[in-house]
């Protein structure tokens, strides 16, 4: 079978979308089909941007493709009879982000229409779709909620290659990994060290989206004298290199805001029996971190989240507890690509 995955993309951007739909072709050519990743360039900086992708979307003539596996939007958007459609995003801004501070001016009239024809535009599309999965139920709620369609839940698997070594020898630091994006929150892990009363340490790995953020982590580290307690690796981490600081972490620390799923940082710091600590608001996460069973939950307030991060330094024993429990809770997901690809292409 030829199929086409379809997803979006930022310049120089990778993250769990991006290898997920690489990891995805990869496993499709290894069972027997052709399989190409087309990534549609993507600014929403302005209404006029978004609708620019939407209609370009649109005119995407797809032939001699026989199955299109659409991510994300304005990727099915593209019309193609066979496309099945895994959502992992929406726009969020105009759906559970809107009138928030993450989402765009409410009273701005371009920005209301477009709302409205994304709205109208999806449901149109997500209902044409030959099946309609999500990645968690939390995409699953939100589509049934701002659209008022049904959808089944398809967990992603790991994207990467090999297994992460499970360990019993602890680290002495938390590590926040993954993507550096303001909803991400990785600055809140920084802020946490200027409040730590144990020797722990933080290591911030990952790619930044935003310049000025990084400068903002930079400055948080200076400003705190935390040079000698937190350690930034802001550029992309390659995989082996991750599973090396995962597997040599003491607790893995994701602070995504409202994640559509639990993640690829939480499933990977599960599958190498690393307990995880994360916020009361980061979403999909807490389907599988439950507090002081596999990670721990807190609020979203540095003095909260130090206080966690003393907790685990303290107490190795609950932490390597967590750990175990996290790697059993992961693996009753039974994250399975040969799964995957049979929903898929069935």
């Amino acid at each position: 079978m030829r199929v086409l995955i379809l997803n979006n993309g930022v310049p120089f951007i990778q993250g769990g979308a991006e290898l997920l739909a690489d990891a995805l072709a990869r496993e499709l050519r290894s069972r027997g089909h052709e399989a190409e990743v087309i990534r549609l360039p993507f600014r929403w900086e302005s209404p006029l941007e978004v609708a620019d992708s939407m209609f370009f979307a649109r005119t995407i003539d797809l032939r001699e493709v026989d199955r299109v596996i659409a991510l994300k939007f304005p990727a099915y958007l593209v019309p193609h009879p066979e496309t099945v459609v895994w959502l992992l995003h929406q726009f969020r801004q105009v759906y559970d982000l809107w009138d928030t501070p993450w989402g765009p001016p409410v009273d701005d009239q371009a920005w209301k229409d477009l709302k409205a024809a994304i709205t109208f535009s999806d449901t149109a599309a997500l209902s044409s779709a030959r099946k309609l999965f999500t990645n968690d139920n939390v995409t699953q709620q939100r589509l049934r909620e701002h659209n008022g369609l049904d959808a089944r839940v398809l967990y992603p698997p790991l994207p990467d290659e090999g297994s992460i070594p499970v360990s019993d020898v602890q680290g002495d630091y938390v590590l926040s990994i993954g993507r550096v994006s303001a909803g991400k929150r990785a600055l809140l892990a920084v802020q946490a060290m200027a409040h730590v009363t144990t020797p722990v340490r933080l290591i911030v790995a990952g790619q930044p989206d935003d310049p000025a953020l990084a400068e903002a982590i930079r400055r948080t580290v200076e400003e705190n004298d935390l040079g000698d307690r937190v350690e930034l690796r802001l550029s992309f981490v390659e995989t082996e290199t991750k599973r090396e600081l995962i597997a040599s972490s003491l607790a893995v620390a994701y602070f995504p805001l409202d994640e559509d799923s639990f993640g690829y940082v939480t499933a990977e710091a599960m599958t190498a029996g690393r307990p995880v600590v994360t916020l009361e608001d980061s979403g999909g996460i807490l389907n599988l971190v439950t507090d002081g069973v596999t990670g721990i939950v807190s609020r979203a307030d540095p003095l909260d989240i130090a206080r966690a991060f003393d907790r685990i330094w303290e107490n190795r024993q609950l932490a390597a507890s967590m750990g175990r429990a996290a790697l059993e809770a992961v693996a009753e997901l039974n994250l399975s690509w040969d799964h995957v690809i049979q929903e898929l292409l069935s």
